[in-house]
């Protein structure tokens, strides 16, 4: 019989983590190669995985969401910082685009241009850069 790993949330928020930046990483070359709507997805999935790593490191399990919205509303309620209520009203229209994407990518054919992808990728700089300095 083998044994469970048991894994602790610190650990799994280091996990999304770093398959949050694969994800971002991934994004960027898709975008040199011209691959906007698969850059679209990365860039959306970088954000909510990165989303979903921050609510474990303030000790709250994730929902099972797809809301990168969602997500933010809840980081704010948690912490109460004005910065987060902020970016997400500032992005409101792109990271609603960025939801989007999961969906289109998975049952809609929907192209990107370059323009919406470099937009959709400072959006995604901008809301981690935030988040990040809320909970560190």
């Amino acid at each position: 019989m083998q044994a469970r790993m048991r894994v602790t949330k610190l650990e799994e928020a280091e996990y999304l983590l770093k398959r949050s930046r694969r994800f971002y990483e991934t994004a960027t070359m898709q975008m040199d190669r011209g691959f906007h709507d698969l850059a679209a997805f990365s860039l959306e999935q970088s954000l909510l995985l990165f989303l979903k790593s921050s609510l474990l490191k303030l000790g709250i399990d994730f929902p099972r969401t797809h809301s990168v919205r969602r997500l933010l509303e809840m980081q704010h309620e948690i912490t109460g910082d004005e910065r987060i209520k902020e970016v997400s009203h500032m992005f409101n229209v792109e990271l609603g685009a960025l939801e989007d994407a999961y969906i289109m990518s998975r049952y809609v054919a929907r192209d990107y241009n370059r323009e919406e992808v470099e937009r959709f990728k400072k959006v995604v700089e901008e809301v981690t850069r935030v988040v990040g300095e809320v909970v560190g």
